[in-house]
């Protein structure tokens, strides 16, 4: 598609709640003509709930909050020094269907990786990014009038121990990994603008555009 172009919103750290009624908000309004979007984000410690979680996945959430999201998948914890990556896509418009994009994101998370010296692999039995057993990114997508909402995160740089309040994803002891345990130092700024190059040429857009509004 010549002069396809994706606009890029960043959003720094902003609470689950705001950014998801935005998106949502977002989704309900885009027209036939209105650019594909994606928004980076870091969110405050927070435990979010997909359409299929089941409660028992959360151990002992202590002190941070919960949030039952309707997008798919089941338990995960967002925190600072993880990227989140919104990905807003007219999937009808692109002749994409919901296993293209969650290959699409895969398979862009996996070449990032692949720069940072980092091999890693999709699973069929269980989206997402995994370093050897160890999760390094989680996906989880809602797609409402062929509209996609929700994405991935990405540990970057973050304190993982809340992830042993949870069975991440709904797997019991599932090991989770990050960019820092892997031995690459670097902040979510910086794996930010790394990766939008990535999902540029993993989706075949033309342009992308940086908005601050």
């Amino acid at each position: 598609m010549a002069g396809l172009m994706l606009n890029v919103r960043s959003f720094g750290l902003c609470p689950y709640s705001q950014v998801w009624a935005q998106m949502k908000k977002f989704t309900d309004e885009r027209s036939a003509e209105t650019n594909d979007e994606l928004w980076l984000v870091e969110h405050p410690s927070v435990f979010t709930l997909g359409q299929a979680g089941k409660p028992e996945h959360i151990l002992n959430p202590g002190d941070i909050p919960i949030v039952q999201s309707d997008r798919g998948g089941q338990v995960t914890y967002h925190g600072p020094g993880q990227l989140v990556g919104y990905l807003l896509i007219d999937l009808k418009r692109r002749r994409l269907g919901v296993r293209d994009l969650v290959s699409g994101i895969e398979n862009t998370l996996i070449d990032f990786l692949e720069q940072q010296g980092i091999t890693s692999q999709a699973r069929k039995d269980a989206p997402g990014v995994y370093v050897g057993a160890a999760k390094i990114a989680a996906l989880g997508l809602r797609v409402r009038k062929g509209r996609s909402y929700h994405g991935f995160s990405l540990n970057v740089d973050m304190d993982l121990e809340p992830f042993t309040r949870i069975n991440p994803c709904g797997y019991e002891g599932l090991e989770v990994t990050q960019l820092r345990a892997q031995g690459v130092k670097m902040n979510v700024q910086s794996a930010s603008a790394q990766l939008v190059d990535h999902l540029k040429h993993r989706f075949g857009y033309n342009s992308v555009q940086y908005l601050t509004d």
